[in-house]
């Protein structure tokens, strides 16, 4: 149960004056959430502040800059008859001799008469600008007389918006949403609240939504630091709470000579990496102990993963048990079977596939063979966890790219046998601080080197302007029988769908290279996506135009040339997830990162560091430098939560704090019963970690 004191908390925002249905459509977007709460409100920081405790006078006043200035107002110029969409102009001075225009568009004349009476001195807020050699501020964000800016915050902060919400909505909410802020016991540590000198919960949001100074909402500051570290606590205390939840029930250790084994990596065509080994040694270790495994395998693309996963699986079905293999796409699931199928094989274990495809009468025969035990590994989707999918004695689950896969989805898995081990596994290299924040429930494995074999991609940035030269390029490589991906990105941020620039792409390069030319995206029914990647496999066709469906897990050693249009607007991650479907065979590979001239500062870092290394851990440490958090792991892509309130590149430092507080709360008071036990779980209902409470009580 929800403790009560938190309920206003959590009442829907249209419980705040001013906020109805249509508002509150708008504040969804916002909020990134279908029904937004107060809570989620709150939890909207400030992304600056309105200054106006400095008032220069108008000749002193720097353009581009929210300004405050003290003007008479002199003479309107309504909008001529027979033009109404022009501007409303009203000519404003002071006593420098300067003057200001205040512009409107769509205004009503008798509003801005009584708003800006002629001969009367107003205080204006705005951001200034030169328009035709004068000064002018278009729609000022405040205008009051003498009494109403005696009343205006000097110091006011301004939030991200969504288009349709004004700065004035979202203001006049948080001021309901403060109102409601209920006193919430102390769930931090007291002394240590103390010695970092941090506010209480309710202090902190009225410092940030009301500041005395601009650096009151600084990200480094007291007030964001201690909903940061209340965010951090929260998620380490559910991740720990999983954690135990998992270990709790008992493990059924698994073990086995490890001839099976033996044979899987006897039929591959090149040796195990050190590190290859050591994880294999590592996830077998764990496999024969009687506490479940959870393990994170992170490596780099094509640093064999799979592999490594596979020699595992054969432990546990040498032992007479089963093994499930899960990806987040059916291309994945295709493609890890196609890798797994010719080894298993060697090694005479059965293996099957189940996705979405899989129906009627196949799908029945695959769920009785399971059933039976006579399917030693199923490769699938998230059908896997569908209810009428029963195993005869599941040991292991593999998860693939699990940032895609919640919480929910892990325990899930994890029901279909009795005391299942999990192995995750991420081809994102994820910087140390982030792998605590989402895996701090595992133990971690890495795969630093690449397989023998494996070979440097060239990379190289040209911009758009030069197409030609990388299309006639393109035709040379098809003259030479080479192979090619073409990736193009979103054609709009604010577009769903990043199919229309692909089939644009792919229609013009149709014309040039004819039937040469394939199509694959997210929008294909799985089975025309499979036979696209069949026809560029088999080398049927030769340049495969695609949207980001590639990035993860295809694998076409032929290929060895990718172009990937408007590389900055990808991420760090994203793009060395894409570079690395080429350098996979014999042939020398090539990378073409096409850019729109100019580019910013942070693109041009990004696109540096690709040409410099192919070392995804570093990588991922620059991508979070650049950028911070936001997309590290796919966000976007996969809705993976992000932070709400902590921002790695700040309090990243005070994450090792906040799992080693959450240990000693779990192993102090298990239920959370003590007096801080209760006011630890008002945080994890805050931050919307709930789930966790329900596996105190599942014990």
């Amino acid at each position: 149960m929800r403790p009560l004191v938190l309920t206003p908390l959590f009442a829907s925002l249209t419980s705040l004056p001013g906020v109805g249905p249509k508002l509150e459509k708008l504040y969804a977007r916002l909020l990134d959430r279908e029904t937004p709460r107060v809570v989620d409100l709150l939890f909207h920081l400030p992304a600056g502040v309105i200054d106006r405790r400095a008032r220069p006078k108008l000749n002193e006043v720097k353009v581009g800059q929210v300004v405050t200035v003290a003007v008479q107002v002199e003479e309107h110029y309504p909008a001529p008859r027979h033009r109404p969409r022009a501007p409303y102009r009203i000519l404003t001075s002071d006593d420098t001799g300067v003057t200001l225009t205040l512009t409107y568009f769509s205004a009503r004349p008798d509003y801005l008469e009584k708003l800006l009476p002629v001969g009367e001195t107003r205080y204006v807020s705005g951001t200034a600008e030169f328009y035709d050699g004068s000064l002018q501020m278009v729609h000022p964000d405040r205008v009051v007389d003498e009494k109403g800016f005696a009343a205006l915050p000097l110091v006011e902060p301004v939030y991200p918006l969504t288009e349709g919400l004004a700065l004035g909505n979202v203001r006049r909410a948080m001021d309901g949403a403060l109102a409601k802020l209920p006193a919430l016991p102390e769930w931090q540590d007291e002394a240590w609240v103390s010695r970092e000198r941090l506010p209480g919960f309710g202090d902190a949001l009225r410092a940030l939504h009301r500041p005395h100074e601009p650096h009151d909402i600084a990200p480094e500051n007291p007030a964001w630091t201690r909903l940061a570290y209340d965010e951090l606590l929260a998620g380490q205390l559910a991740l720990a709470l999983v954690r135990a939840h998992m270990r709790r029930q008992s493990g059924r250790g698994t073990s086995s000579e490890g001839k099976m084994r033996a044979k899987v990596l006897k039929a591959l065509p090149y040796a195990l990496t050190h590190s290859q080994q050591k994880a294999v040694d590592e996830i077998v270790n764990d496999l024969a102990l009687p506490q479940r495994m959870l393990r994170l395998l992170q490596g780099d693309v094509g640093s064999g993963k799979t592999v490594v996963a596979l020699a595992a699986a054969a432990t546990a079905i040498e032992a007479g048990r089963q093994a499930a293999f899960m990806a987040p796409t059916e291309i994945l699931a295709r493609q890890h079977l196609k890798t797994i199928a010719p080894l298993a094989e060697a090694a005479g274990i059965r293996v099957a596939i189940l996705t979405g495809r899989e129906r009627g009468p196949a799908r029945k025969e695959i769920l009785d063979r399971l059933t039976l035990g006579d399917i030693d590994l199923l490769v699938g989707t998230h059908a896997l966890f569908q209810e009428d999918v029963a195993f005869h004695d599941l040991a292991l689950a593999v998860v693939d790219e699990q940032h895609r896969f919640g919480v929910h989805q892990r325990l899930a898995l994890t029901q279909k046998g009795e005391s299942v081990d999990v192995l995750v596994l991420t081809a994102t290299p994820i910087p140390r601080t982030l792998v605590l924040t989402y895996f701090g429930d595992m133990d971690i494995s890495e795969l630093r080197e690449k397989p023998a074999g494996r070979q440097p991609v060239d990379t190289r940035t040209i911009p758009l302007d030069r197409l030609d030269e990388v299309e006639a390029a393109i035709g040379r490589a098809i003259s030479e029988g080479k192979r090619a991906y073409w990736v193009c990105p979103l054609v709009e941020e604010s577009e769903k769908t990043d199919l229309a620039a692909a089939q644009a792409r792919y229609d013009e390069l149709r014309k040039k290279f004819g039937k040469a030319v394939d199509l694959v995206h997210g929008q294909m029914k799985g089975a025309d996506k499979d036979a696209a990647m069949a026809r560029f496999a088999a080398g049927q066709s030769q340049v495969l135009v695609a949207t980001t469906v590639i990035e993860v897990g295809v694998d076409v050693p032929e290929a060895t040339i990718i172009v990937i249009e408007h590389a900055e607007r990808f991420g760090l991650a994203q793009l060395h997830q894409l570079r690395g479907r080429v350098g996979r065979g014999a042939g020398a590979s090539t990378c073409l990162l096409l850019y729109k001239a100019p580019l910013g500062e942070t693109a041009k870092a990004r696109l540096a560091i690709l040409r410099e290394t192919e070392d995804g851990f570093r990588i991922a440490e620059e991508d979070l430098r650049l950028r911070g958090e936001g997309d590290l792991l796919g966000t976007r892509q996969s809705g993976m939560p992000g932070f709400r309130v902590a921002r790695p590149e700040f309090h990243g430092k005070y994450l090792g704090a906040a799992r080693d507080d959450a240990a000693l709360v779990l192993t102090r008071d298990p239920s959370l019963q003590s007096e801080r036990g209760q006011a630890l779980r008002h945080l994890l209902y805050l931050f919307g970690k709930d789930e966790a409470i329900k596996l105190i009580r599942a014990g």
